[in-house]
């Protein structure tokens, strides 16, 4: 499958956690795959993300998130690009997120989150599938 153009992906780390070594890895994966990722580093606020977000007019936002604080941070992105009329992009991620948790923040509008141990190639695929899916819809 080949997109009309390059799949542009911020990936970023909210908040306070550390450990940025899985979202170096799904960067680099995205990158293989043909995508042109912005990663934002550690310690990101909402704000800076969603700020990021539409500066680098992303088609989607990877939230890696490891520190407990998923349903806040997941949300207030997805409000932040709303307020600012991106309801277009994907805000999708993973991390230590309970399934209860992963329902809960898909029916408030958040794409399919991935735990750990998923295949990058798995995560490649969600995001080349739901790009080919808004292009067609978009046609």
């Amino acid at each position: 499958m080949t997109a009309s153009r390059p799949i542009r992906v911020l990936v970023a780390k909210p908040g306070l956690d550390g450990h940025d070594r899985g979202a170096k890895v799904v960067a680099a994966a995205l990158r293989d795959a043909g995508m042109e990722v912005v990663y934002t580093g550690l310690h990101q606020t909402p704000e800076m993300i969603a700020t990021a977000a539409i500066q680098e007019d992303v088609d989607v936002v990877g939230l890696s998130i490891l520190s407990g604080a998923h349903m806040t941070l997941f949300p207030r992105v997805l409000q932040l690009l709303h307020e600012q009329g991106r309801d277009d992009v994907l805000v999708t991620g993973g991390g230590i997120i309970p399934q209860e948790d992963m329902n809960t923040l898909h029916r408030q509008g958040v794409g399919k989150l991935f735990g750990p141990g998923t295949s990058t190639s798995d995560l490649v695929r969600y995001i080349q599938d739901w790009f080919a899916q808004r292009e067609r819809q978009e046609a």
